[in-house]
């Protein structure tokens, strides 16, 4: 995914591509409970970070019944996905956030943004989920995060692809 950004610096307009990957990563953690979560966080996003302009992180949870594993069941399991799948697209169209991670285990799904503006996120939040019939247990969290530090411990999770 591509974003046109413009960017003032010494009162000159310039104008740059910021490439978004779609290069993901999954590894296996921990709860503090000792429970299992699958992580999952996309790499690369640092020309992202350095814009300064995704200052906001965004968590959206949903809580679900977990199986003695403490995933969710197939169908919620297929639901969270035609969500993730719904978000992705719409941001892709206006990225106005970055979805960063995917955190599934010990009954619950996060999913974390950073985004430009929390108005601008619950916009395209509200249309992205419109296409879903059934209301969904979502919660949210928003605070700023300008240095990405979610970010950075999540990215620690990743484990050392073998070149």
């Amino acid at each position: 995914m591509y974003l046109v950004a413009v960017f003032k610096k010494h009162d000159f307009l310039s104008m740059a591509k910021l490439h978004i990957t779609e290069d993901w990563w999954t590894a296996p953690s921990e709860d503090n409970e000792g429970r299992t979560v699958l992580v999952t966080g996309r790499r690369a996003l640092e020309n992202v970070i350095a814009t300064g302009r995704y200052r906001f992180r965004i968590e959206v949870t949903w809580l679900y019944e977990p199986d003695s594993g403490g995933m969710p069941d197939y169908q919620t399991s297929r639901t969270m996905e035609v969500v993730t799948d719904a978000l992705q697209e719409s941001l892709r169209r206006d990225p106005v956030a970055v979805m960063t991670g995917i955190y599934t285990g010990a009954g619950e799904r996060n999913w974390v943004f950073y985004a430009v503006t929390l108005k601008s996120f619950q916009s395209m939040l509200n249309q992205a989920l419109s296409v879903i019939d059934e209301q969904l247990p979502l919660t949210f969290h928003a605070e700023e995060d300008p240095e990405w530090e979610e970010y950075q411990q999540m990215c620690q999770c990743e484990i050392a692809r073998e070149e």
